[in-house]
């Protein structure tokens, strides 16, 4: 049984994802009651700040980005207390003494998260080593991007597990701290109306739509190299896939968990070339706004996607000759990620000969920006039927928000960062998963490569090239939109 750690380390400390998620996230934590009152909060980045200089920039961050009914001066107060800092530059052996010396004693358990860019890795951690922050207590949480493919990516999982086994290593993908994500378990594992349906013989095809409208947000350089595949799909929606697919597992807790999980990922089939768009946004308008096109705000010419539509197959004997469609992209119409289970339609009409129609059934899971589940089914409009029957699809709905609305709504980083410190890996991810994701990714990026396939227009504001239409419609489908 893992012993919640008494000390946290935060490397970047005093970037982006640092002010906006970690440090609100922590301090809604201290503000619940949920981390112990002796908990340490280390932080650490190259910047010269002494442990007042960087409280005061964690009050200016909470300032910002907390809730106006989260803001509460004596709960900041106490919660920057938690709060110290040391300056490191992570590419060099010598400033790691300084930062266990200023930790000091650890005895109680460390654990740490690792959000650094890919070269600072094997230093990070070879500094770690060599000052003592990697034994037997000390558990490490690892932030995205781990790697660009599959060879770079075991550099990295071969750098941390030099000196950390894979029962301290935490992957983190901050869509599985959602609630909405954790809840696709308890809707398959904890309804017995679904699980029947739950195949081939009952589902038609699967949707997973990851759609946001903004561009690059100060981040060029890194999309630029990175792109809409190994961005969005490599991680969010291949784990949305496999919590989707996965068999029952026999426990809730991470081994089960993730033996399922992989499973279904290593069973994806290659995708051919027919089976996938790539896009690029041009000039357009979203939410009535003007915005330029992807290369104008890059500022230079490319070939980097950020669009991508695939169509998937997971073969297996649950899921065989079951599609599942895959999108992701930016500058798109509305900001959404949801999945859509379309199920089969009845085997028989009834209805037919008083002109009832009937549309097959559909599941909607949505994530975001509103989370809810949507089951839409058919039903008999009012009336005296002389003239037929009329029959109508109506929506049966769970709002997530409203019916646990005195539930209070956390983002993704506070369950995370609280599983990190008190040991539970399920909602992270084992190093088979990574590889077998990025195993999948590089095929697709193989087809790019040998078919010449550069990526086509699609303007900023819609949803995505034409021919991803086309990728649905051929089958008879057509994306929830």
């Amino acid at each position: 049984m893992a012993t919640s750690s008494s000390t946290l380390l935060l490397f970047g400390a005093t970037g982006d994802l640092a002010k906006r998620m970690l440090l609100p996230s922590l301090y809604a934590l201290h503000e619940d009651g949920l981390i112990a009152e002796d908990l340490r909060i280390f932080g650490t980045a190259r910047s010269e700040l002494s442990d007042e200089e960087y409280r005061e920039m964690a009050r200016e961050a909470l300032e910002e980005y907390l809730p106006e009914d989260r803001k509460d001066e004596d709960k900041i107060a106490t919660f920057l207390q938690h709060l110290q800092y040391q300056a490191l530059d992570a590419s060099t052996i010598e400033g790691f003494d300084d930062l266990a010396a200023k930790m000091g004693d650890i005895s109680g358990g460390l654990s740490i998260f690792l959000s650094t860019a890919p070269f600072l890795f094997e230093p990070t951690i070879r500094g770690l080593q060599s000052a003592g922050l990697a034994g037997e207590n000390v558990r490490i949480g690892l932030e995205k991007p781990l790697g660009n493919d599959l060879a770079s990516s075991r550099v990295i999982n071969d750098a941390v597990a030099s000196a950390f086994d894979e029962g301290r290593i935490f992957r983190i993908d901050h869509y599985l701290g959602k609630e909405t994500v954790q809840n696709l378990m308890a809707l398959r594992f904890a309804n017995a109306m679904f699980e029947p349906l739950w195949n081939a013989n009952g589902i038609d095809h699967v949707q997973i739509t990851i759609s946001e409208t903004v561009g690059l947000e100060g981040r060029h350089a890194f999309y630029d190299d990175t792109g809409a595949l190994r961005d969005m799909v490599q991680n969010h929606i291949l784990q949305l896939l496999a919590l989707i697919a996965m068999e029952p597992p026999a426990d809730f807790d991470a081994t089960s968990v993730r033996d399922e999980k992989v499973k279904v990922l290593r069973s994806l089939r290659p995708v051919s070339a027919e089976e996938m768009v790539r896009g690029q946004y041009s000039s357009g308008a979203v939410k009535g706004e003007a915005v330029q096109a992807y290369t104008d705000d890059l500022g230079e010419q490319s070939e980097a996607e950020t669009f991508v539509a695939l169509k998937a197959h997971i073969d297996n004997w649950r899921w065989q000759g079951v599609p599942f469609y895959l999108r992701t992209g930016k500058r798109m119409a509305e900001r959404r990620s949801e999945i859509v289970i379309q199920f089969k339609p009845v085997p028989h009409n009834i209805f037919a000969e008083r002109g009832g129609k009937l549309l097959s059934n559909r599941l909607v899971i949505r994530l975001q920006p509103e989370e809810y589940v949507r089951l839409m089914v058919m039903a008999k409009e009012p009336g005296m039927d002389r003239d037929g029957v009329s029959l109508r699809e109506v929506p049966l709905d769970l709002s997530l928000t409203q019916a646990f609305s005195k539930a209070r709504r956390r983002i993704a980083y506070e369950r995370l960062l609280l599983d990190l410190i008190d040991g539970d890996p399920t909602l992270f991810v084992r190093r088979d998963e990574v590889e077998a994701q990025w195993k999948w990714i590089d095929a697709i990026r193989r087809v790019w490569s040998e078919t010449a396939m550069v990526p086509k227009s699609y303007g900023a504001g819609s949803w995505g090239p034409s021919a991803s239409v086309a990728l649905t419609e051929r089958d008879g489908v057509s994306w929830h939109e």
